[in-house]
């Protein structure tokens, strides 16, 4: 079992032959990997140690402070919260060799092609068509909703492979290679201005089945080891006290007492307190995935980050007045990451209205809290046992 002090030898090793001043950041965000410094959690030669995910925090704070490179999470974040636990629990030995080093590295972005327009919140129902055809599996449907499909080499997707049995049935998963020439990418422009979604069209795309995770078939599994960490990661960041929505406006109250009135004073100590409860809430889910996989308590974290923001966001505009509506940038921008902290107050407001939709509408997820985390009763399901091809559509 690897300790704290082993990792922090470990860490010193990897400084000393590889000192962050005089090493190229890619060269050393390699060999961090291949000293099992990545995420110490993952199994040794996968860029772990096979050490608790607890111990990560000591690895992260021994390089900050020698000021090595990290390897620019919020960028490549699906990559690291959706793709590399799938492909690590269901991946060929094969697989992981070939994807994790270059995902952990930032060297290849990934995006997950899963929602489509007539299969969002029920996402099970998608139409995305992959056909077996010798080794190879030809995928022709559409996608939307893709973050950083403009700049993604490799996507996780999902399609139908069996229409003739029910909707969760028929579903296998798959690695995507993005520049195949079948695979067209169009711009979504949001209600900020920017395009950091995508529409994808996929037309008669060629993946190897050498490319294929888990079963024929079992694609619906697969992808909900994806969708737990997605809302994982998307609800459940590391943050400091006041970091986040809550950090800007707390920011402005502080600075600026001529904007202050006694309700606008009611409401932010609610939502302050709400966000402190929220982030510990977080540390403690955070603290749970060290023994095993996230699980539908991740739901709750997401549903809970959406409503803050929205909220938090809704009084800072107002807390502005004026000011507060005005937004820097409506031109039309393709950006590699989103930026909630660094932007105005118009556009903190603008861009959290998406966060009630992105990685599961909240509608779907307080079914997810009621039925997995609560134990409530089912809602009735009348297509639970009907062929995808004989679904109304």
């Amino acid at each position: 079992m690897t300790d704290t002090e082993e990792l922090r030898r470990r860490t010193a090793e990897l400084l000393a032959a590889h000192p962050p001043a005089d090493t190229d950041r890619l060269d050393f965000l390699r060999a961090r990997f291949d000293a099992g410094l990545a995420w110490v959690h993952f199994p040794e030669g996968l860029g772990g140690l096979g050490a608790p995910r607890s111990l990560q925090p000591v690895v992260d704070a021994e390089l900050a402070a020698a000021g090595a490179p990290d390897n620019d999470p919020r960028r490549i974040g699906i990559g690291l919260g959706m793709a590399a636990p799938t492909i690590l629990q269901y991946g060929t030995e094969e697989q992981k060799r070939r994807f994790l080093r270059p995902l952990w590295t930032g060297e290849e972005v990934w995006c997950q092609l899963f929602s489509e327009p007539g299969a969002g919140s029920d996402l099970a129902a998608l139409g995305t068509r992959a056909v077996r055809e010798g080794e190879d599996w030809v995928v022709n449907g559409q996608k939307v909703w893709t973050s950083s499909a403009h700049l993604a080499r490799w996507a996780i997707l999902i399609a139908r492979t069996d229409p003739d049995v029910p909707k969760h049935r028929g579903i296998t998963y798959f690695v995507c290679d993005m520049t195949d020439p079948g695979v067209e990418v169009r711009p979504l422009r949001q209600i900020t201005g920017e395009a950091e979604f995508n529409e994808v069209f996929l037309t008669g795309v060629r993946i190897p089945d050498s490319r294929r995770l888990g079963e024929v078939g079992d694609g619906w599994r697969v992808a909900q080891t994806t969708l737990n960490n997605e809302r994982v990661a998307i609800g459940g960041a590391r943050l400091p006290r006041e970091g986040g929505m809550i950090g800007p406006v707390s920011k402005t109250w502080r600075e600026r007492p001529e904007l202050r009135t006694h309700d606008l004073h009611q409401r932010l100590l609610k939502l302050w307190v709400e966000a402190e409860v929220a982030r510990l809430t977080g540390e403690r889910l955070r603290q749970q995935l060290v023994a095993g996989h996230p699980g539908p308590e991740g739901a709750g974290m997401k549903l809970a980050f959406a409503r803050l923001n929205q909220e938090i966001s809704g009084l800072e505009v107002e807390l502005r007045g004026e000011e507060g509506l005005l937004y820097d940038d409506w031109t039309m921008r393709r950006p590699e990451l989103v930026d909630f902290t660094g932007r105005d107050a118009g556009y903190r407001y603008l861009r959290s209205k998406g966060n009630s939709i992105e990685g599961g509408t909240s509608e779907v997820l307080l079914n997810i809290v009621a039925e997995r985390v609560l134990g409530l009763p089912a809602e009735p399901r009348t297509d639970k046992d009907v062929a995808w091809k004989d679904l109304a559509r």
